[in-house]
C-alpha cells in the first residue's frame, strides 16, 4: 500500500473519531456582554481546537432582552424557555446572558474560553450514542443506535452568516456577525431505552434564510436530566 493511502485511511479513521460535542450558546443582541461569547462560538466551530472533539454549535437568541431597546431579529421564546430548564437544573439564581451550555449537563459564562475548552475536552471523552444523518431534498434521514434512558430526538435547523446593523440599546452602533443561529427547533421523535431509532422528517426553510449556509442538527436528549447522549450534524441539502 501507498503511503498516501494508509495516510487517507488513517485521516478517515481519525474523523471517525472524533466525539460529538454539543456547544449551545444562549446569547442576545441587546446585551453588551454578548458578542465576545459570539465570536467565542464562531472560534470553536470553525477552528475545531479540541482533539476528538467535533464541536455542534447551537447559537439561541432569547427574547427577555427585546424590550430595553433592541429586538433581536432572531430571537425565540423558545429559547428562553429552554434555557430556563436548563437553569432550574443548574439551581442558577436565574438565566444570564451569555451562557454557554456543554452537552445539556455543564452551564457557564459563555464568553469563558478556557473553562469552555476543559469542558469540551473533558466531554468529549465521554461515550456517546451513535448518531447518523442525511439530507436530501428537503429532508432528514436520522438513525440511531438505542440509548439506556429515553430520549427526545431533535431536529434544529442553523444558518450562519447571518449579521445586523444594531441600531438601538446596548449594542448601539454596532455590526454584529453570527454564526449556527438556531432557527428552529423542534422535537420529531421519541427514543425507547435500549431500541434503536429510525425517522425520516421534512425541513422547512424560512424564505428569508440563506440555503447555503443552513445545517441540520440532530440531538438526542435524555427527557428528564437534559443530558445530550448523541448527536450529529450536515449540510441541509434542499435539492
Amino acid at each position: 500500500m501507498s503511503r498516501r493511502f494508509l495516510l487517507a485511511v488513517f485521516l478517515c479513521a481519525a474523523v471517525r473519531a472524533q466525539t460529538p460535542v454539543v456547544v449551545e450558546l444562549f446569547t442576545s443582541e441587546g446585551c453588551s456582554s454578548c458578542p465576545p461569547a459570539d465570536l467565542l462560538l464562531t472560534k470553536l466551530e470553525n477552528m475545531q481546537p479540541i482533539a476528538g472533539a467535533h464541536i455542534i454549535a447551537l447559537s439561541e437568541h432569547v427574547d427577555y432582552w427585546d424590550t430595553l431597546g433592541w429586538r433581536d431579529p432572531f430571537s425565540s421564546l423558545q429559547f428562553s424557555l429552554r434555557q430556563q430548564e436548563y437553569s432550574d437544573m443548574f439551581h442558577d439564581v436565574g438565566p444570564y446572558t451569555p451562557q454557554m451550555v456543554i452537552d445539556g449537563v455543564t452551564g457557564f459564562i459563555g464568553s469563558d474560553a478556557g473553562r469552555a475548552m476543559e469542558t469540551i475536552a473533558k466531554a468529549a471523552r465521554a461515550p456517546k450514542t451513535a448518531v447518523s444523518i442525511a439530507s436530501a431534498a428537503g429532508r432528514v434521514s436520522i438513525k440511531a443506535a438505542g440509548v439506556t434512558s429515553p430520549a427526545d430526538v431533535l431536529l434544529a435547523i442553523t444558518e450562519s452568516g447571518l449579521l445586523s446593523n444594531v441600531s438601538a440599546g446596548e449594542n448601539q452602533g454596532r455590526r454584529l456577525t453570527h454564526t449556527a443561529v438556531v432557527r428552529s427547533l423542534r422535537v420529531v421523535g421519541k427514543t425507547r431505552s435500549h431500541e434503536p431509532f429510525e425517522a425520516d422528517v421534512a425541513a422547512h426553510p424560512g424564505k428569508s434564510w440563506k440555503l447555503d449556509m443552513l445545517r441540520a442538527v440532530v440531538i438526542l436528549q435524555d427527557r428528564s436530566k437534559h443530558k445530550i447522549l448523541g448527536a450529529s450534524d450536515a449540510a441541509l441539502t434542499l435539492q
